[in-house]
């Protein structure tokens, strides 16, 4: 129920909640609007069902992609030294943004998306990422970017052995990371948006939800 009134200035209203259990306690005439209204709104979600069940997956694909986000932002921001602690830093944010990047892409609950569906000119980056995830941090399976740098010495009629790795690492991420989270990031907009444009559509009633502009890569692609 709602009470409206009315300024000179500009019209105010205002919602009260009534809880579900105090209906059977107003008049028959009230009581009947509300459960007629209540009975409509049920049948509205039910044909949208399917289109809910897409926004519900997009939510959970917004997460990975903030996540994917904060942690390009932070790789931007890092600012090298020539320390171990510096240098492991590093190493653990291409990390997660890596294993961030091969989830969202992956999706789950049909929420990934293809490598077709990225310009050509960024293919090439995702194929790295993925290479990256597979073969250096999901699994040691012999990236070219860790080999081994063992030394063994003979002194003192003993075998010195020194264990060691050269590691080559991409200071702050490749450039062409930022462009790439720009674009999947105006991709999953787009499909938000069209999942919206649908539910408009099919209740005749509009939908909307809040959101900032579009970023700037999507808007000169268009």
């Amino acid at each position: 129920m709602t009470e409206e009134t009315t300024g000179s200035e500009a019209e105010e209203t205002e919602y009260y909640i009534l809880p579900e259990e105090a209906i059977q306690y107003l008049p028959t005439e009230w009581r009947d609007q509300i459960e007629a209204m209540a009975a409509d709104g049920r049948a509205i979600l039910k044909s949208v069902d399917s289109e809910l069940s897409q926004l519900s997956r997009l939510t959970h694909s917004s997460i990975n992609l903030v996540t994917l986000k904060h942690i390009k932002q932070r790789l931007t921001d890092y600012r090298f030294q020539p320390t171990m602690e510096a240098i492991l830093e590093n190493e653990m944010l291409v990390t997660a943004f890596v294993v961030t990047y091969a989830r969202l892409q992956q999706g789950g609950l049909a929420t990934g998306f293809s490598r077709d569906a990225l310009p050509s000119h960024l293919r090439p980056f995702h194929d790295d990422i993925i290479e990256l995830r597979n073969k250096r941090f999901a699994h040691n399976a012999g990236h070219h970017s860790v080999n081994d740098a063992m030394e063994i010495g003979f002194k003192d009629g003993r075998f010195d052995v020194r264990l060691g790795s050269e590691l080559r690492v991409q200071i702050g991420g490749a450039p062409e990371w930022q462009e790439l989270v720009n674009f999947i990031d105006g991709l999953m907009a787009g499909r938000l948006d069209k999942v919206m444009s649908k539910l408009t559509e099919k209740t005749g009633v509009e939908w909307i939800y809040p959101k900032g502009p579009p970023p700037e890569e999507m808007k000169r692609a268009n």
